[in-house]
C-alpha cells in the first residue's frame, strides 16, 4: 500500500520540534511522507494532502521523506519530492565542508528548504535544535537569547540575507552573539558582495550558500560545489546542451529531489526549473552563472529577471552591487516595469540605514555608470521602510513591480 502524504503544521516558536519524531519516521520509511506547511495558512490542495503517494513518487529502499513547497518565484508554486538518500548526502556533505557536526540555531521556518535541514541536521547528529522564536518576526535581541540557550564545541545557523542586515544594523548583543558562531549560512537570496564584505570586517564566519528545493537546499558553498554535486553551464534558452562559459545554471548530483508532486520526475523544460536528463540528471535552474575555468562559480542573477530596457539588457545583480556601495543603503532590488518609451524601465526599490538620507539621481546615476553602464541606470527610485518578502526571505519583486506601477500613476 502507498504512503500517504501527511500535513504537517510547522509553527514558529518551540512546538515545531514536535515534528523531530515524525520526521525521523518519515526518514526511515516508518512513517509518512510529510507535507509541512505554515501553521498559519493551509496545506496546498493542489499538492493532495493526506492521499498517498504516486507510483513514481516513492520507494521503499529509499523513501520520499517530505514534499516541500517552493516559494513560487516564477509560475505557480510546486511541491517537491525529497527523499532520503538525498536530504543524507547533503546532511553529510554540508557537516563535512564545515568541519563536522554541531549544534543548530534554527532561525528560518521549517516549512521551507533550509529550516527543514536545520531539523535533519540536528537528527543526524548535534542534538536538538535551539529554536528562536519568530512569531512576533526576527529580532536580534531574540537572537541574542536564543544563541545563549546554545551549548556545545560547534555552533551553527542559517539566515536569509535581510536577517543579516538586521544583525549588522542593529549591532549590540545580536551581532555580538552571531560573531560567536562557527558558521552561518546565508542563503535564499542573493548575497551582495558589499553585504559579505561587512559581515566579515563584523567578525561573522560567513558562508555563501547557493541551491533550491530542488537540490535539498545549499549545495554550493561559496561558489565550490559541496562533495558529490556537479555544476555545468548551458546556454541561454536551453536546459541542456554544452557547456559555456557563461549560461544557465544546472546542477546534478547526489542531493537532487525526485521530482515533483503530481507531474513526471524528469519533465524536461527549455524554461528552467525542471529536472533534465543529458547523460545524466541535472537540475536546470531559472539563474545564469559564470564559470571560469577551475574556478568558482559566479552567480549573475535570474534569467527571468533581467530587464531590457532601450534593446539593453540589464542584470539586477550587477545594479544592486552598485547601489548598495551608496551611503546609507543598506538593501536595494531591481525590477523593470512596462514603459512606453523604453519598453521597461529600470526600478530600484532601496531601504535605508537609519537617520540615513535618500542618494539622489545624480548620485545614483554616477555609481551605476562606473560600475555597470549608464543606459543601466534606474529611471525610478522606490525609498521603503522595509523590503516587501516572500516565501523563506526572498525580495517580492511581483509587489516591487507594482509599486512602481502605481507610483508611476500617483
Amino acid at each position: 500500500m502507498s504512503r500517504v502524504l501527511e500535513p504537517v503544521a510547522i509553527a514558529s516558536d518551540e512546538s515545531v520540534l514536535d515534528v523531530l519524531p515524525r520526521l525521523r519516521a518519515a526518514l526511515s520509511g516508518a512513517g509518512p511522507a510529510l507535507l509541512p506547511y505554515d501553521a498559519d495558512a493551509a496545506p496546498a490542495p493542489a499538492l493532495r494532502p493526506g492521499e498517498p503517494l504516486d507510483g513514481d513518487e516513492d520507494d521503499p529502499a529509499d523513501p520520499t521523506v517530505a514534499v516541500v513547497t517552493t516559494s513560487g518565484s516564477t509560475g505557480a508554486a510546486k511541491g517537491v519530492l525529497l527523499h532520503a538518500s538525498a536530504l543524507l548526502a547533503s546532511v553529510s556533505a554540508t557537516h563535512d565542508r564545515l568541519g563536522g557536526a554541531g549544534r543548530w540555531l534554527l532561525a528560518l521556518p521549517a516549512q521551507h528548504v533550509a529550516g527543514l535541514q536545520v531539523l535533519l541536521r540536528a537528527l543526524v547528529g548535534g542534538g536538538p535544535p535551539v529554536v528562536l522564536d519568530l512569531t512576533r518576526g526576527f529580532r536580534p535581541d531574540d537572537f541574542a537569547d536564543a544563541a545563549a540557550r546554545m551549548r556545545g564545541p560547534r555552533r551553527y545557523t542559517s539566515l536569509v540575507p535581510t536577517q543579516l542586515v538586521r544583525l549588522l544594523d542593529a549591532g549590540g548583543p545580536g551581532l555580538a552573539a552571531l560573531t560567536g558562531f562557527d558558521a552561518v549560512l546565508v542563503g535564499g537570496a542573493a548575497t551582495a558582495p558589499s553585504l559579505q564584505e561587512r559581515a566579515r570586517a563584523a567578525g561573522v564566519r560567513l558562508v555563501t550558500t547557493y541551491g533550491m528545493s530542488e537540490t535539498c537546499g545549499g549545495c554550493v558553498y561559496d561558489g565550490v560545489p559541496l562533495d558529490g554535486v556537479r555544476v555545468r553551464l548551458a546556454p541561454e534558452g536551453s536546459a541542456g546542451g554544452a557547456t559555456g562559459a557563461d549560461g544557465r545554471v544546472l546542477l546534478g548530483g547526489p542531493v537532487l529531489a525526485r521530482g515533483y508532486r503530481g507531474r513526471s520526475a524528469d519533465d524536461g523544460s527549455a524554461a528552467g526549473g525542471f529536472f533534465v536528463a543529458d547523460g545524466a540528471r541535472w537540475f536546470a535552474t531559472d539563474d545564469a552563472g559564470r564559470l571560469p575555468d577551475g574556478g568558482r562559480l559566479d552567480l549573475l542573477g535570474r534569467l527571468d529577471d533581467v530587464v531590457t530596457t532601450g534593446g539593453l539588457k540589464v542584470a539586477p545583480a550587477a545594479v544592486e552591487a552598485a547601489l548598495l556601495r551608496l551611503p546609507g543603503v543598506t538593501e536595494a532590488v531591481v525590477v523593470g516595469v512596462p514603459d512606453a518609451e523604453w519598453g521597461q524601465r529600470v526600478v530600484a526599490a532601496l531601504v535605508l540605514a537609519d537617520g540615513a538620507t535618500a542618494p539622489s539621481m545624480a548620485q545614483v546615476r554616477e555609481r551605476v555608470s562606473a560600475d555597470v553602464t549608464a543606459r543601466a541606470t534606474p529611471r525610478q527610485l522606490l525609498v521603503l521602510d522595509r523590503m516587501p518578502l516572500r516565501g523563506p526571505g526572498k525580495p517580492d519583486r511581483t509587489a516591487l513591480a507594482r509599486l512602481a506601477t502605481l507610483g508611476d500613476r500617483g
